[in-house]
């Protein structure tokens, strides 16, 4: 990719654009309400301003963050038939993505302490993680993300890239850079690449270890009900950290013999672009707060929606007739 005023990504063709661009719409727009649903439950009910809300608040940001990066860009090139992306474009999104991924992966970390300090010492939840605890952490988090995404960034736009300027992708992914670098020039990245694989590492590894002490408490919990609502608090994180685990290992060390331009598509939007999506389902199926918050802003008079009435899936829907 020469510093040039365009490079170019791989695109779909005319006959499956509007394919492709539905695909995305749809994923976007399920990213955009469940997220901000979530965003602004946690934001409009003082209830929900706790550390564990709070960390669910920061995924979300994160989410509409990581999504908004890619898919757009995708949506246009399809609906326009383009494979063009400027070089500070390009630069843009390994950035913001790096950014916002790093500090995800941080704060989906964080948030195992939370469960593990919430169910394994219940006593100091309120020192461990008071307001200024959490907001420190979650700074971190940011911040980590942050300084990845410059280093990473810095280092990949400095090499000479001179294996072309087509990256097959639907966006500028760093893997797929670098495949076009010279191979003498990428070591910097390589051992930056090391260092944040060590990292992540580091992060599954205490994850793990978390709720493995969680697991040997709530399996002492004598009570039924008990350990319901403790797995309950425990197992939508289990689930996001699993999505997130699986979909960017199989991505990134997936044997070459393997590899090809459509299936590194298909595992390119499962772990950037699915996510994003799914995440807020996964976090609010077993939060009955946020559930209840939601719940009450629909039937609000503030919401021109209260005159539907809410009922449970499987029966039929209705529209009340007017009493005036």
């Amino acid at each position: 990719m020469p510093r040039n005023n365009k490079c170019v990504t791989a695109a779909p063709s005319v006959s499956s654009s509007s394919c492709h661009f539905g695909l995305f719409l749809g994923i976007y727009l399920a990213a955009l309400l469940g997220n901000g649903l979530v965003i602004t439950a946690i934001a409009c009910d003082h209830r929900l301003h706790t550390p564990m809300s709070f960390f669910l608040l920061n995924p979300s940001l994160l989410d509409l963050g990581s999504i908004s990066t890619t898919v757009p860009k995708a949506m246009a090139s399809s609906l326009w038939d383009t494979r063009d992306i400027s070089y500070s474009g390009c630069a843009a999104q390994v950035f913001l993505l790096l950014f916002f991924l790093g500090a995800e992966c941080a704060l989906l970390t964080i948030m195992a302490y939370d469960r593990y300090v919430a169910i394994c010492k219940p006593l100091h939840y309120g020192t461990l993680l008071s307001s200024r605890a959490c907001a420190h952490m979650a700074a971190a988090a940011w911040g980590s993300g942050f300084l990845s995404a410059v280093l990473h960034t810095a280092n990949t736009f400095s090499i000479s890239l001179c294996q072309g300027n087509a990256v097959d992708q639907f966006f500028c992914e760093l893997p797929q850079i670098l495949k076009l670098s010279c191979s003498d020039s990428n070591l910097g990245e390589i051992w930056l690449l090391i260092l944040g694989s060590s990292v992540a590492f580091v992060s599954f590894v205490f994850i793990v270890v978390s709720y493995v002490q969680i697991f040997r408490v709530v399996l002492r919990i004598r009570s039924e009900q008990g350990r319901h609502k403790a797995f309950s608090t425990c197992l939508p994180h289990l689930a996001v950290v699993s999505l997130f685990v699986s979909t960017g290992i199989f991505a990134h060390l997936k044997p070459h013999s393997i590899s090809s331009l459509p299936l590194d598509v298909v595992v390119s939007i499962l772990y950037s672009v699915v996510p994003p999506a799914v995440n807020p389902l996964i976090y609010s199926m077993k939060n009955k707060e946020i559930i209840d918050v939601l719940r009450k802003l629909f039937q609000s008079d503030l919401l021109p929606i209260n005159k539907v009435p809410i009922i449970p899936l499987g029966l039929p829907l209705y529209f009340r007739k007017s009493q005036h």
